[in-house]
């Protein structure tokens, strides 16, 4: 009867195990596909209390309209996805005072956005946040710079060697931005270097963002409600200063469409980018990106939009909301963490298995496994032992050396 018992066991083993598996699967994947029906929490302070030797006097002030932070350009910080604002003042020992306005965007696309906007061209640059440019005025040292998504407008009392030090280390304090809102805008990677005028790019994602830039066509025929980015750049050309800018759209296709509101008689010709002239204005498109130059000569405008080309990139710079693409990510994790519960229950089973045999059979010889009474099988008595002889011929010896003596013939 025990051996029978035992047997059951064996087999209902692996079911057991299997559906201690399946439980604890559906109880991680349950706790995975649970929604977060509570509020996150508040977002981090822009700024910290101290850092640097800087102590923050009083509370700072805050806000979330774009009106507080710059009544001037609130539509234009809405354009590139204001957040929050934050401003505060500082002080040291030695006397210096420091005051420091934040501004908080959606993603880096908005904070450099913003950063572009403000960015005077006689301003020298400075090695803080991802980008900085200092300026000295009679109310002392401004330093504008953004980090991630966090624009920075700071103003010291007194110049110091040691400003941007001490920036770096406020720059290290602010909130960080993850994932895809940490990346810049593609279109920035396309614009040539080759004779760039310093300080002059600029970013827009909204008509009032572009018409605060002097372009040469209007928010009417770039059609922001596209999804579409503009990056402005000033060039130094044999022919004098040029602007050159591009329009990045979702796709080739879409680019096309709104080329030919520039220019009507435009034909899309497969793989070819030629230049054409609308005006004043000579435009190129490569790929989704339309490049348009004005206030250069024909030939040195050709030049310009010669180093402008589009190469194809697999890139995903905004978070998705698509329910699908998150139960597809959910079921992959899901069958991820069966796979190895499986297999880790499978190893401790096995290991503990054999192990208890072993232990079993060496403390208990023959007592509890393999003992005699339950050793069935079939035995051959094998005991002969086959001997194989090689006969050569008739054994015959002669009188030399037992060798058999040679014959005469007949």
């Amino acid at each position: 009867m025990w051996f029978v018992g035992r047997t059951r066991c064996r087999k209902m083993w692996p079911r057991t195990v299997a559906l201690v598996g399946i439980v604890a699967v559906v109880a991680c994947s349950a706790s995975l596909a649970e929604p977060t029906t509570g509020q996150s929490g508040p977002a981090p302070a822009l700024l910290p209390q101290q850092f640097a030797g800087w102590q923050m006097q009083g509370l700072p002030q805050t806000s979330a309209s774009a009106a507080v932070a710059d009544p001037t350009n609130a539509a234009i910080l809405t354009e590139y996805r204001f957040s929050d604002f934050s401003a505060a003042r500082y002080t040291r020992d030695d006397g210096r005072t420091l005051k420091v306005r934040a501004a908080r965007f959606a993603d880096a696309s908005g904070a450099f956005g913003a950063y572009t906007f403000y960015l005077q061209r006689e301003m020298a640059k400075e090695q803080v946040g991802d980008q900085g440019a200092s300026q000295m005025s009679e109310a002392g040292q401004r330093v504008l710079f953004y980090r991630g998504h966090v624009l920075v407008d700071a103003l010291f009392s007194q110049q110091s060697p040691m400003s941007a030090a001490e920036l770096r280390e406020l720059a290290g304090d602010l909130p960080r931005a993850s994932g895809n809102a940490a990346a810049l805008p593609p279109v920035l990677l396309y614009m040539p270097t080759r004779g760039y005028v310093r300080n002059s790019q600029k970013y827009a994602e909204g008509p009032a963002a572009l018409a605060a830039l002097t372009a040469p066509v209007s928010a009417d025929l770039v059609d922001f409600s596209s999804s579409a980015e503009v990056t402005l750049g000033h060039y130094d050309t044999p022919s004098g200063d040029a602007t050159l800018l591009l329009i990045y759209y979702t796709n080739p296709q879409v680019a096309i469409e709104h080329l030919r509101r520039l220019d009507p008689s435009y034909q899309a010709q497969s793989g070819v980018a030629a230049v054409g002239t609308v005006g004043s204005l000579r435009y190129k498109r490569t790929g989704p990106i339309i490049a348009i130059v004005s206030g250069a000569a024909e030939s040195d405008a050709k030049s310009l939009l010669a180093l402008v080309n589009y190469e194809a990139k697999v890139t995903w710079n905004q978070a998705t909301d698509n329910h699908d693409v998150h139960d597809l990510y959910l079921l992959i994790v899901n069958v991820v963490i069966l796979c190895a519960i499986v297999g880790g229950l499978a190893l401790v089973a096995g290991v503990a298995f054999g192990g208890f045999r072993i232990v079993m059979k060496r403390w208990f010889p023959d007592k509890v496994f393999d003992r005699p009474e339950q050793m069935e099988f079939i035995s051959l008595h094998l005991t002969e032992t086959i001997v194989e002889t090689i006969v050569e011929g008739p054994s015959q010896t002669g009188t030399e050396g037992g060798r058999q003596a040679p014959q005469k013939p007949a």
